[in-house]
């Protein structure tokens, strides 16, 4: 298997150059720094994320994808995932949010037409807007109906990623009259949308998600951006990559997650606070599990390094993308995902071996690493990836394509 190269500079699509990577990494370091100060008391708390958003909206992490050239941060794609890995290490729901919120404000550049894009963008630049919502297939599915000149939206879907407080919701609808699945934004204050905090999740409590109604709500020919593949036979190559490109997200929140929870463990230890007799610095059953924590969560890095480059490499090279180019970089994040859910999944869980007792205290919050990344591992589940793996290794199978929750 070999791996698509990555440009030597920023994709095009990232458009003109912002203030750089090393500008952003910065501002997302300071941005975690200041959410984990606070972060297991609102853990606790569980309110819906507005205060959150408004840190992230005045970092200017919300339009950082946005090409600088209509308002935005003029950022890249792996600058995009470093900065969901940084946020997600201090606090997981509110990197769930923000990657969810890029893919979302980002992705009608796979399937409407260029000026189309940027109208959206531009709009979002302008407004800071947070998105919400979800494209992946649900049952029973929002239906399109319509009514006079245009349409209305009608039915109910639940656990939607920042519907909460989101400023435009991004959703999946299809035309009663057709079948046609459409990508449909809709504003979540127009009369007929009911939001309900309900989703009532033991982990990612922060995530913003509930569920959400529509009751006849009006559909404007602008607020439909276009029609969702359905399968990979309906895509180019290009746009079959709005998979991988989504589901990297997926990848560097478990990294974030995983990291996230040994960088507290670890500074846990260092203080002196062991349960074990011989100390923590010197007890072998503390510095094995260290190191097998960390030969884990950095295994799993590597990968993600693999899978970044190659879609990275993949947007760049546009229409030149081959199918087979496509089927290796879904693979290449298929593994990354394996590996970083497996590491996310065991360094939350057995960091509170490290501590000992002392991690079931509510005040010290190492719990709600192991419930956020369970929750998320569990609507994001790698079963399926690594049967497209293994039938892509042994059969040369190409990935179906598959939008992440």
């Amino acid at each position: 298997m070999g791996v698509v190269p990555a440009p030597s500079g920023p994709a095009s699509q990232s458009g003109p150059a912002g203030p750089g990577c090393a500008h952003w990494m910065r501002v997302a370091r300071e941005t975690a720094d200041d959410l984990a100060t606070d972060a297991v008391a609102r853990e606790l708390a569980g309110k819906a994320p507005f205060d959150e958003v408004s840190r992230l909206r005045e970092a200017g992490l919300l339009t950082l994808l946005v090409p600088a050239g209509l308002g935005g941060g003029g950022a890249d794609w792996p600058t995009a995932y470093d900065v969901v890995r940084e946020i997600a290490a201090a606090d997981g729901a509110i990197g769930q949010l923000l990657g969810c919120h890029y893919f979302l404000s980002w992705c009608a550049r796979f399937f409407t037409e260029a000026s189309r894009a940027a109208h959206v963008e531009r709009q979002s630049a302008t407004e800071r807007w947070c998105w919400g919502g979800g494209f992946a297939g649900q049952e029973p599915p929002l239906t399109l109906t319509r009514k006079g000149n245009g349409l209305v939206l009608d039915g109910r879907q639940s656990y939607f990623t920042g519907v909460l407080v989101a400023d435009r919701l991004a959703v999946r609808a299809v035309r009663a009259d057709t079948g046609e699945p459409l990508a449909v934004v809709v504003d979540p204050a127009h009369h007929g949308v009911g939001i309900a905090d309900d989703s009532d999740t033991f982990g990612q409590r922060l995530a913003g998600g509930g569920s959400v109604e529509f009751d006849a709500v009006p559909v404007a020919a602008d607020d439909v951006l276009a029609s969702l593949p359905v399968d990979e036979d309906e895509l180019s190559p290009l746009a079959a990559l709005m998979s991988p490109v989504g589901r990297l997200f997926s990848v560097h929140l478990c990294l974030g997650m995983a990291e996230g929870v040994l960088a507290e463990a670890r500074e846990y230890s260092r203080a002196g606070h062991s349960a074990w007799p011989a100390g923590v610095p010197q007890d072998p059953h503390v510095l094995t599990m260290y190191g097998e924590l960390t030969l884990l969560t950095r295994s799993a890095a590597a990968l993600s390094d693999q899978a970044r480059a190659a879609v990275h490499g993949g947007l760049a090279r546009g229409e030149d993308l081959t199918y087979d180019d496509s089927a290796e970089i879904s693979v290449l994040v298929a593994m990354a995902e394996a590996a970083a859910s497996r590491a996310a999944q065991e360094s939350t869980a057995r960091a509170l071996d490290v501590i000992g007792a002392r991690s079931v205290s509510s005040r010290l919050g190492f719990d709600r690493f192991w419930r956020n990344a369970r929750t998320h591992t569990l609507y994001e589940p790698v079963t399926h990836r690594l049967q497209n793996v293994g039938d892509y290794f042994l059969n040369g199978a190409h990935p179906p394509f598959v939008l992440p929750v």
